[in-house]
């Protein structure tokens, strides 16, 4: 298991069934070691403030995460400022046995399995964030970037050859 660039690791035996709540934030390497890892131009802030507890499932995390991060327009490499406010929901759980099948139902949580006696709220945090950002983010110039370079939107897309008439003929009948 390699240790994730933001760890905050908190033991099991240290977790009760009350809740705890849990303050948490990245300095400035780990911010930057998240922003390599996720493909991000830089992470300016990134914290979670997080309550946890354990029940009859496992330990179950809530909270938030924020962060200032700069991601890159997917057309014009502009860099972009984005602000994450992110609702958190986590159940960490023991590992489970690959023969072993879940059923997950509608409203199931995310999950991550537990390892070596301890959860890792940071790495939580830090997936949270990447997950709630736009993986394809565009700019204030990147449909005209787009447009010049001959790209059309899906509003302008017209049929083409055989198929350009066929709509026409079946309004005739």
């Amino acid at each position: 298991m390699t240790t994730p660039e933001w760890s905050r690791p908190e033991r099991l035996d240290t977790i009760a069934h009350d809740e705890r709540a849990v303050t948490i934030e990245a300095d400035e390497a780990e911010r930057a070691a998240v922003a390599r890892r996720f493909d991000l131009v830089a992470i300016d802030r990134l914290s979670a403030h997080l309550t946890m507890r354990r029940d009859g499932a496992g330990i179950l995390v809530t909270g938030r995460v924020t962060a200032a991060v700069a991601q890159a327009c997917s057309v014009t490499a502009e860099r972009l400022a984005v602000m994450v406010d992110e609702p958190v929901l986590v159940r960490f759980v023991e590992p489970v046995a690959e023969e072993d099948e879940i059923e997950l139902s509608a409203d199931a949580l995310d999950t991550i399995e537990i390892e070596g006696g301890a959860i890792d709220l940071g790495e939580a945090a830090a997936q949270t964030m990447a997950l709630a950002l736009d993986p394809f983010p565009r700019g204030p110039n990147a449909g005209k970037v787009l447009k010049a370079a001959g790209v059309i939107g899906e509003d302008e897309v017209r049929p083409l050859g055989a198929l350009a008439g066929l709509k026409a003929l079946l309004q005739k009948e």
